[in-house]
């Protein structure tokens, strides 16, 4: 990376952090979660980029919200990011920084996570390309104010709706929605395609008689269904996580091929049923853990 310090200041007046849905009138113990679907890129932030906004896009979960819209509707709160991954990723911890991206890094002692190693933490260094993003250094200082406007206003209304629907039902499942590229999916199969990856920390993250009760919904009309690969879940299923309080969490990764162009950022015929399948059963997986409760 350049030695040269970048100067970046963003007026956040402008920017509105993340959407919500059917947050006043909750009728199921869960909470969908779509941290990746951001499209805004902060106009202060591309001038300092050193690669192409199209790029900046490739691991951006499109579509995802309005994959799972139809449950929300339903009377399921959902909060979805509007600003992109690759300014502020909020399914990272904080802790999860690289010291080599800045000029000012105060805490030099501090050791990088495997994330931070390979480019991916909290503030991406690299594009899914391998690319580098910045044109050179940046200033710890603006990057803790990314923290507070966005990382934290974004968990801060999570936990208020996690809190709320517990509060309410007794219980609250957390379903944390994301997309992966089909080339991943590709890769890892062996005998069959993956359609839907569900990651549950391997079993710790719920009771397997909910993870499964979720992945025969789906396999039941034709998807195919991996467990905890090529993803187990990150920090958005590990912090919430709190079965002891019967707050329980899930990744749900959708295969993009079932429903998008990869290349073009165009949904495809497949997107109506998709939207269809994975909104029934989440209305089904709601149902099934409000009768648990009785």
């Amino acid at each position: 990376m350049s030695d040269n310090h970048l100067d970046l200041k963003i007026d956040y007046s402008k920017i509105k952090i993340f959407d919500e849905y059917s947050v006043d009138n909750i009728k199921y113990p869960v909470v969908l979660s779509v941290p990746h679907k951001g499209q805004i890129f902060p106009e202060e932030f591309l001038h300092v980029t050193a690669v192409s906004q199209t790029e900046l896009r490739k691991n951006e979960d499109a579509f995802v919200d309005e994959l799972v819209i139809k449950a929300s509707n339903a009377g399921i709160p959902m909060i979805a990011m509007n600003i992109a991954r690759a300014f502020i990723d909020v399914n990272r911890d904080k802790m999860e920084i690289d010291p080599t991206m800045f000029y000012n890094y105060p805490h030099p002692e501090l050791s990088m996570g495997r994330r931070c190693r390979i480019g991916l933490g909290v503030i991406h260094r690299i594009t899914a390309r391998n690319h580098p993003i910045y044109k050179g250094l940046l200033d710890y200082n603006e990057v803790q104010e990314r923290f507070v406007k966005i990382y934290d206003a974004y968990h801060k209304r999570l936990q208020q709706l996690i809190d709320k629907t517990l509060k309410k039902f007794g219980l609250c499942f957390v379903l944390d929605c994301h997309s992966m590229p089909s080339e991943i999916c590709s890769l890892l199969q062996e005998t069959q395609r993956i359609d839907f990856c569900l990651g549950t920390l391997f079993d710790q993250s719920c009771p397997e008689q909910m993870k499964n009760f979720f992945k025969n919904g789906l396999e039941e009309k034709n998807y195919y269904i991996s467990d905890n690969s090529p993803y187990s879940g990150a920090y958005i299923t590990f912090n919430y996580c709190q079965p002891r309080r019967k707050i329980y969490t899930m990744q749900v990764e959708i295969n993009r091929g079932l429903y998008m162009d990869e290349h073009s950022y165009k949904k495809n015929g497949g997107f109506s049923k998709l939207c269809d399948d994975i909104s029934q059963n989440i209305i089904d997986f709601s149902n099934f853990l409000l009768d648990l409760k009785k």
